[in-house]
């Protein structure tokens, strides 16, 4: 038992010189009852913003929607066919042809310079009408 205190002090004065003193200091020792009031008041505040957000309704096509349910990134939405993708695999097609995979295999797969080319003027003429 001698040797086990020993080998711990040992431990920790090791750990104390190389990294310093509040490295082996009991975390406890520092704690009082005005900074648990303070963390148990800032866990309460925490916990309210997560309950109210759930709460709060937004219009979106003309109905009130969760707040939650609304997702305002369209990144999912094929600019080609328009239609809502689940697969995993168009985000890929999304980001680099900008278009989803079934229109990958219809309009770019061969074609993919061509493609970049209209992608580019498109855009550009985009860009000059604003």
């Amino acid at each position: 038992m001698n040797k086990e205190l020993d080998y711990i002090e040992n431990v920790e004065k090791a750990i104390q010189k190389k990294y310093g003193k509040n490295a082996v200091k009991d975390p406890r020792s520092d704690w009082s009852e005005d900074k648990e009031e303070k963390y148990l008041e800032q866990k309460k505040n925490k916990q309210d913003d997560k309950k109210s957000s759930k709460r709060e309704k937004m219009e979106a096509d003309g109905f009130l929607v969760s707040r939650k349910l609304l997702n305002r990134n369209d990144a999912r939405n094929c600019p080609i066919c328009k239609k809502y993708s689940f697969e995993t695999k168009d985000d890929v097609y999304i980001k680099k042809f900008s278009c989803c995979y079934r229109c990958f295999i219809l309009h770019v797969e061969g074609r993919e310079e061509k493609w970049e080319d209209k992608k580019r003027k498109l855009l550009d003429d985009d860009s000059g009408k604003t």
